[in-house]
Formats: C-alpha cells, sequence, structure tokens
C-alpha cells in the first residue's frame, strides 16, 4: 500500500474553525482589555494544542498492531467482537482532552464493513460506553486474511466522531482515517491467538506504540 508523499500537517484541519474563532473573539477582546483577554488566550492555546496532529512514525513488522490513537490503555480482555460475530482480544485506549485525537489505522488492510450507531455519552473510561455509547466502528481484513476491527466512541464531552474511511478503502498502518472531538476512547478487537503488548494503564501513541502482534497464521 503506497503512502502519501505530502506533508503532514501539524495541526489537524478539524480544528481550524475552531482555532480561527478562538483567535478573532481573542484579538477582539484584546483591543478592549488585554487583562481581560487573557483567559481567551488560553483557551486558544488550548484549542490549538487539542486539534495538534503530530507525524508519527510506524515501527517494522507486518503482524504489529499499532495504536490508532494517543491515551492510556483501559482494558486488554477476551471478549466478543460484536461488529466482525468472533472471539477476540479487545484492546482499549482512552483519550483525554490533552491528548491527540486523531485517529490511525492500526494494521494493513481492505475496509470491509463499516458501520454507525448512535447512542449515549457515557464517560469513555467506562466499560459500558463500549456498547452504550454513539460510536462507528471499521473492520479491516489484512494481508494476511485476518480481521481487525476498530471502533471510534464517543465520551461524555465528545459529540462528533468523523470517519473518512468507507467499504472497498485500503488503509496503511498509521494512515489518518478519523477523528473524534473532545475526549473519547478507541476499541481494536484482534483475533483471539494476538499477543498483547500492551498492559492496563500504559500510555500509548498513534501510530508509534505496538498494541498487540498478530498470530503468524491469521485464521480469524
Amino acid at each position: 500500500m503506497n503512502k502519501p508523499s505530502y506533508p503532514h500537517p501539524v495541526i489537524a484541519r478539524e480544528g481550524w474553525p475552531f482555532i480561527a474563532i478562538a483567535v478573532v473573539v481573542s484579538l477582539a477582546v484584546s483591543f478592549w482589555s488585554l487583562w481581560a483577554a487573557l483567559p481567551l488566550w488560553l483557551i486558544t492555546l488550548f484549542v490549538v494544542q487539542f486539534f495538534r496532529d503530530p507525524p508519527r512514525a510506524a515501527p517494522d513488522g507486518e503482524l504489529n498492531v499499532l495504536s490508532p490513537a494517543d491515551g492510556r490503555v483501559v482494558a486488554v480482555e477476551q471478549v466478543q467482537d460484536p461488529y466482525a460475530h468472533r472471539d477476540a482480544l479487545k484492546i482499549s485506549v482512552f483519550m483525554n482532552v490533552f491528548n491527540v485525537h486523531s485517529n490511525r489505522a492500526p494494521v494493513d488492510g481492505e475496509v470491509v464493513s463499516t458501520d454507525y450507531f448512535a447512542g449515549q455519552f457515557f464517560n469513555a473510561s467506562l466499560e459500558k460506553a463500549s456498547q452504550q455509547n454513539e460510536r462507528n466502528a471499521i473492520v479491516l481484513r489484512t494481508r494476511q486474511g485476518g480481521l481487525v476491527t476498530s471502533v471510534q466512541i464517543a465520551g461524555l464531552v465528545a459529540r462528533r466522531i468523523l470517519c473518512y474511511s468507507k467499504t472497498g478503502d485500503h488503509l496503511y498502518r498509521g494512515q489518518r482515517y478519523g477523528f473524534i472531538r473532545f475526549g473519547s476512547r478507541v476499541d481494536v478487537y484482534l483475533p483471539p491467538e494476538s499477543r498483547p503488548r500492551v498492559s492496563l494503564g500504559d500510555k500509548v501513541s498513534a501510530t508509534s506504540t505496538v498494541l498487540a502482534e498478530l498470530p503468524a497464521a491469521n485464521e480469524a
């Protein structure tokens, strides 16, 4: 799968309208009072840091499953994948408002299905968020024929899930495929024989952290 040759933006395109509004309001208030504008400039800085989208280098290894998001690991467990209907190893990453919220493909593969589910907005660190919150799932078929499911889940504050992939698309590991605004979670479902490379509480970075290793003979 060919990777794009264009430069990777430092700020996510989803953030430019919010940044522009924050800057305009801060400038307008600054003409009236610098002290009154100080909190607004702090808010502007927060908005800029929230929408940062730094380039990441993917480690070698075609069986590696990369983290689709920055954050903290809140689940590593054997479960049923409700989207591909199979036994699976689930690894969940919780993103707080200070994490990068750009979502990246965990493996090379073809998108075989995409599904959106309306739902609630519980705290995304809670386990019930996986099944009850608003979410969007993509199922990828790897070169080895196995399935990897990546699920974007809205959180308590997050109210907008953006997914730019559709059925039939081919994604490469680390490719940007979506964004979630203001605190959320990503669940990854893998073949049950996959070997976890992270533990509960670990901090992970999208693309650069290996979550797990797929089985060599992947029949899932």
